[in-house]
C-alpha cells in the first residue's frame, strides 16, 4: 500500500531533449539568410526573410525553455549533455542561432538593440567554442567519436559571428571571427576528414552529420562576401573550388541518405544547405552568367522546400523519438560502407 502511495505521489518522467534540437532554429535561420540575400538583390520582399527570423527565434525560444526544464529536471544533465564526446558539439547551436536573428532581424528594427543582443551572443559563442576546444583537449576521446558536428562551435560559431559582426558594422570584429573560424576549419576539418576516410563508418544517428561537410566553404563564403561586399577574388574563388568538391561528394552520399529513417537529426541538412544556396545566389548575382536570374530562384526554391518539407516531418518525429544519441558511439554500420 505504502509502494502505491509513493508511486502515485512520485513526480512524472521528465523527457530528454537532445542538444541537436536546436538545429531546428538554427536550419529556420540559415534560410531565413538565403531568403534576405535574395531580397537584398532585389528578387524577392524582405519581409519574408524577417519573418523566417521571427519563425526561428521563436523555435529557438521554445527550444531553450524545453532544455531549460529538462536539465533542470534531472540532476547532472546539464553537465553530461556539455561533457559528453558525441552530443556536446551541438550545444553550440543554442548561442550561435540569435546572432542571426540579433544582426540581420532585430538590427534593421533598432540598431542599439541589435549590436547589444549580437554582441552578447557572439561572446557566449567565443567563451563556449573555448571551453568545449579545451575540455576536447583536456578530456579523453577517441578517434572514432569524431564526426562533422565537431565543426559547430568554433567553425559555425567564428564564420556566423563573422557575417553577423559585418551586418552591424564592426568590421573588424568580423575579420577576427572570419580567422577563428577559418583556422578551426582547417584544423578539425583534417581530423574530420582523416577519421571519415580510415575508420569504421559514422552510426545511423550521426550520418545526416555528413551533410555539414558541405558548410565550412559555403559559410565562409557568406561572411567573406559580407566583410569584403559583392565581388569575386582569389579567396572567394578558393572558397568556391573546395566548395564544390563536398557538394558533389554529397551526391555519392545520396543511396545511404535516402535509406535513413526519420529523425530530428535531419535538421544537419538544413542549414548547410541553406548556405550552399545562399552562396549561390552571391555567385550568380555578382557574376550574372546566361539565365542567373533561373540559378537563383532554383537555389532558393530548394533549399525552401528540403527545410520545409524537414519542418513538416519534425512535429511527430521530435514527440516519438530523440535525436542524437549521448554516451560513447556505437559502431553500428551506417546504412552504406565506404
Amino acid at each position: 500500500m505504502a509502494a502505491d502511495e509513493a508511486e502515485k505521489t512520485e513526480a512524472p518522467a521528465v523527457r530528454r531533449v537532445p542538444l541537436n534540437l536546436f538545429g531546428m532554429a538554427f536550419g529556420i535561420a540559415g534560410l531565413a539568410g538565403t531568403w534576405l540575400t535574395v531580397a537584398r538583390y532585389g528578387h524577392a520582399p524582405l519581409w519574408a526573410g524577417r519573418a523566417l527570423l521571427a519563425v526561428s527565434a521563436v523555435v529557438w525560444a521554445v527550444t531553450v525553455a524545453r532544455y531549460a526544464r529538462y536539465a533542470l529536471s534531472v540532476r547532472g544533465a546539464f553537465a553530461t549533455d556539455l561533457t559528453d564526446p558525441v552530443a556536446a558539439p551541438f550545444a553550440a547551436l543554442a548561442v550561435i542561432t540569435p546572432m542571426p536573428a540579433a544582426s540581420q532581424g532585430l538590427y534593421a528594427y533598432d540598431s542599439t538593440a541589435g549590436t547589444v543582443v549580437f554582441d552578447v551572443f557572439l561572446v557566449l559563442t567565443v567563451l563556449l567554442g573555448g571551453w568545449m576546444t579545451g575540455q576536447w583537449i583536456y578530456g579523453s576521446l577517441s578517434l572514432d567519436q569524431l564526426h562533422p558536428g565537431y565543426f559547430l562551435p568554433t567553425v559555425a560559431g567564428g564564420l556566423v559571428a563573422a557575417a553577423g559582426a559585418a551586418a552591424v558594422g564592426q568590421r573588424t570584429l568580423g575579420y577576427a571571427m572570419l580567422g577563428l573560424g577559418l583556422i578551426c576549419w582547417f584544423i578539425l576539418g583534417s581530423m574530420i576528414m582523416a577519421r571519415l576516410f580510415f575508420r569504421p563508418a559514422l552510426p545511423p544517428a550521426l550520418y545526416p552529420t555528413l551533410a555539414i561537410e558541405v558548410a565550412p566553404a559555403a559559410v565562409a563564403t557568406v561572411a567573406y562576401v559580407s566583410l569584403r561586399g559583392p565581388h569575386v577574388d582569389a579567396f572567394s574563388a578558393i572558397l568556391a573550388g573546395y566548395g564544390t568538391l563536398m557538394v558533389l561528394a554529397q551526391l555519392r552520399l545520396l543511396p545511404a541518405f535516402t535509406r535513413l529513417r526519420f529523425a530530428p537529426g535531419f535538421w544537419a541538412f538544413t542549414f548547410s544547405w541553406a548556405a550552399v544556396a545562399t552562396s549561390v545566389v552571391h555567385w550568380t548575382q555578382i557574376l550574372r552568367p546566361t539565365g542567373y536570374l533561373v540559378y537563383t530562384y532554383a537555389a532558393l526554391a530548394a533549399a525552401t522546400l528540403l527545410i520545409a518539407g524537414i519542418a513538416v516531418r519534425t512535429v511527430p518525429a521530435t514527440f516519438s523519438r530523440g535525436g542524437v544519441r549521448t554516451g560513447p558511439p556505437h559502431t553500428t554500420p551506417a546504412p552504406e560502407e565506404h
